[in-house]
């Protein structure tokens, strides 16, 4: 099979060479392509605009370190551990090396920004800087995608691992570029328009604002063509392809997407630490993400936000009652409680909870 000349991924003319195909899955591969997205507010219900308005509202009423430390940096995790739901939850693509991506944006951010390290940082402004590390850890997405996407299972768990690693080792080992062990220090968010982007409550409604982007792209992507076909690649690759489905580029173009919304978590994140240092993408991030997106539930675009949100809360508020060593054991615990009791996650377990208590008997379920 010729899979090399099937279509690009958001195409819909068959190109010479693409598989001959029944006029039932032309139906199928028809009626994919030719779908429209609804409107992303069709969704929306009562329950969504009561949580909005406590975000929103949140900074009235908290203190600038549950706004700080709390709200804005649930928010970025949240919104890297996204980007493992869009591949895991809906393209069945399970990587590890998305914080490996948001690292690359925010090295590139202080390599070509302002940062400590004048003789290493290029100096740009920041409305520069950003785009470019975006576009770079696009297209390192696009190449562990392309790496990856071939294997399934544990072999695309250890290629993107493995991928994580060696950036790790290299960020650790190269001066010339990256700094070695001590990274990139007093990279600080920039003031716009007179707002200064370092204060609590300013990081927190950016990070808001990128998140609410984050969350409504994922949701109109799997409405829209290409995620209804990249859902279809993740039940059935073979009859995605047999109807002329590419499905390596689309699973590419996931990857793409996901780093995107990766970057963006990362360019926050550094942000909000005001550093990158090898340590920022070690091994016990590239797992922390995969436990945040696995806490929340990795079947709706909202689970890494409350995956992220007991996360922070345990590495904020568990050293009072534990040792700040045995915080692993801690949130290992909490992961295995999760997954045994309830495989979806938070959402899961409230679904059981909300059938069981909630639902009248003899009601619809």
């Amino acid at each position: 099979m010729n899979a090399g000349s099937g279509r690009l991924a958001m195409g819909k003319a068959t190109p010479v060479g693409a598989p001959r195909v029944s006029s039932r899955t032309k139906g199928v591969r028809d009626e994919i392509l030719e779908s429209q997205s609804p409107p992303f507010w069709s969704g929306i219900r009562a329950r969504h605009l009561v949580v909005l308005a406590f975000v929103l509202l949140y900074p009235l009423f908290a203190t600038p370190f549950l706004t700080y430390q709390i709200g804005a940096q649930s928010l970025i995790f949240g919104l890297v551990a996204l980007s493992l739901t869009f591949l895991g939850g809906y393209g069945g693509m399970v990587s590890l090396a998305q914080m490996t991506v948001a690292g690359i944006a925010g090295y590139m951010l202080a390599i070509f920004g302002a940062s400590g390290e004048a003789t290493l940082s290029l100096g740009w402004s920041w409305w520069i800087a950003v785009p470019i590390a975006i576009v770079i850890a696009m297209v390192a997405g696009a190449g562990i995608g392309r790496l990856s996407v071939r294997t399934e299972g544990i072999y695309t768990l250890m290629i993107t691992l493995a991928v994580g690693v060696a950036f790790y080792y290299l960020c650790l080992q190269n001066y010339s570029v990256f700094n070695g062990f001590q990274g990139f220090q007093r990279v600080y968010a920039p003031t716009v328009l007179g707002v200064n982007f370092r204060e609590p409550v300013a990081f927190f409604y950016l990070s808001l604002g990128c998140a609410l982007g984050g969350y409504f792209l994922v949701k109109y992507v799997l409405r829209a063509p290409f995620g209804v076909a990249l859902q279809g690649i993740r039940d059935n690759p073979r009859r995605m392809e047999a109807i002329g489905f590419h499905v390596t580029a689309h699973r590419v173009a996931a990857y793409v997407l996901a780093g995107f919304i990766a970057a963006v978590g990362g360019v926050l994140l550094v942000w909000y630490n005001g550093l990158i240092t090898p340590n920022s993408v070690g091994t016990s991030w590239l797992i922390n993400v995969l436990i945040i997106a696995v806490l929340g539930g990795m079947r709706h675009p909202i689970g890494p936000f409350l995956g992220a949100i007991v996360f922070v809360l345990l590495q904020t508020f568990a050293i009072d009652l534990f040792d700040r060593e045995r915080f692993n054991l801690v949130i290992g615990g909490v992961f295995l409680a999760i997954v045994l009791f309830s495989p979806d996650g938070l959402l899961g377990l409230w679904a059981m909870v909300k059938t069981k208590f909630l639902t009248p008997r003899g009601g619809v379920r």
